[in-house]
């Protein structure tokens, strides 16, 4: 037995389904071959525990290494910090220097505050929001992590949390009674926002993913954006995932509707932990009438690899690289399927590309694709975070073992 497997069967006996992170459980890749444990990660490759070398052309760490794995230029700044110390009684300066560099990319934001998940930046924003309005309820459009607010979605009778990103979270644990409390929305659907609000007027903020797979119709941000407005509503964007892939900041940015309370995560770290919440500053000031606190916040690490993250965003303006890198692989994955006569239609931003293919053979494309590319020594689905360290030599034999499998999958 290989020490990939070996190990996580001694998870399993360990910790309840292996590990600690969905998104990170083998079970989800539909191959006994996905290897469950890395040794190392080094640009846009992933050793395994059996020193076995693949490159990463599915999520890149969860979407948390825009600019590949061991970035030299964010680790070298973080280890000079932590031979200085991470931690003691008072506070780090980096905190301040931190929030200083966000709230610089969006002037309509006037404060700032930091946890180390998106689950609980977005937590912490629902908190704000009901304490600034003193109203109760909620609205989602979107994925938006595993606390007991979002998951009641699920018990409503129009529960369109299995149309975002997970479809089929358990909700097991979760009290039913707050179900009176969330209603859940499909995107570009602004009459049901319409409705929602006009019979309760008890909702206290909207919370959305301002771009995943589909672009927002013309006017939709801005019509919530207003209808918020009317209403004494707060909205709260989700850009844990979007965030610094397509522009510099917010991808609300580039739409020109600004929230009222927005959350980074995964990229503005490149792997090191550090969430954020940026906002207006009569709502942000409600945190000093809310407990709203947590020891690992006041951590040093995350607050130096944002600041070198961002940084060094900046110096190369990776929002570009990547998307133009992204829009390649769209390019070349298209011919590569014509040329085999299989559909292909893509989703998502250029840098967060997902895509379906909607006449295989085989019925489960993605499985067949996660096993065929393990042979070849890639990670991949039929979803790609694109990073800088992907090359276009990187890119183009991606592209020509795909194009293997898109054979074999109009003729199986």
């Amino acid at each position: 037995m290989n020490k990939n497997k070996k190990l996580w069967n001694r998870a399993l006996l360990k910790i309840p389904s292996g590990n600690s992170f969905l998104s990170k459980n083998p079970s989800r890749y539909k191959s006994k071959d996905w290897p469950e444990y890395f040794s190392k990660s080094k640009g846009s490759i992933v050793w395994d525990l059996n020193g076995k070398k693949y490159y990463d052309f599915a999520f890149m760490g969860v979407g948390t290494n825009i600019l590949g794995y061991t970035n030299y230029r964010v680790d070298n700044a973080v280890i000079k910090k932590i031979k200085e110390g991470n931690m003691s009684t008072l506070n780090c300066p980096e905190e301040v220097m931190f929030a200083e560099k966000l709230l610089k990319l969006h002037p309509w934001a006037k404060m700032a505050k930091f946890a180390k998940t998106g689950a609980e930046a977005n937590a912490i924003a629902i908190r704000l929001s009901r304490a600034f309005n003193k109203k109760n309820k909620i609205i989602v459009c979107g994925y938006h992590g595993w606390h007991d607010w979002y998951l009641s979605a699920k018990y409503s009778k129009d529960n369109y949390l299995d149309t975002h990103l997970f479809p089929s979270l358990k909700t097991e644990g979760v009290p039913t009674f707050l179900k009176k409390q969330i209603y859940s929305t499909k995107y570009n659907d602004f009459e049901s926002l319409k409705k929602i609000t006009k019979k309760d007027s008890d909702i206290s903020c909207i919370i959305m993913e301002v771009e995943r797979d589909q672009k927002p119709n013309e006017g939709y941000l801005k019509s919530i954006r207003n209808l918020c407005n009317r209403n004494n509503i707060c909205l709260i964007f989700d850009e844990c995932t979007t965030g610094f892939r397509d522009v510099n900041g917010g991808i609300h940015l580039k739409y020109g509707v600004n929230p009222d309370l927005v959350m980074f995560g995964k990229a503005i770290g490149n792997g090191y932990s550090i969430a954020s919440i940026i906002g207006k500053k009569s709502i942000m000031m409600k945190s000093n009438k809310s407990f709203i606190s947590s020891t690992f916040w006041s951590e040093r690490i995350g607050y130096v690899a944002g600041i070198a993250t961002l940084n060094e965003m900046s110096r190369i303006k990776s929002w570009n690289i990547i998307s133009q890198k992204g829009r390649k692989i769209k390019e070349l994955l298209s011919l590569a399927a014509h040329k085999n006569k299989i559909g292909i239609k893509f989703k998502g931003l250029d840098a967060l590309i997902k895509f379906d293919l909607t006449n295989s053979k085989i019925k489960d494309y993605e499985a067949f694709i996660t096993k065929e590319m393990l042979k070849k020594g890639f990670l991949a689905t039929n979803s790609i975070y694109v990073s800088i360290s992907h090359s276009d030599s990187l890119i183009k034999k991606y592209v020509k073992e795909m194009n293997t499998i898109f054979k074999k999958l109009s003729k199986n």
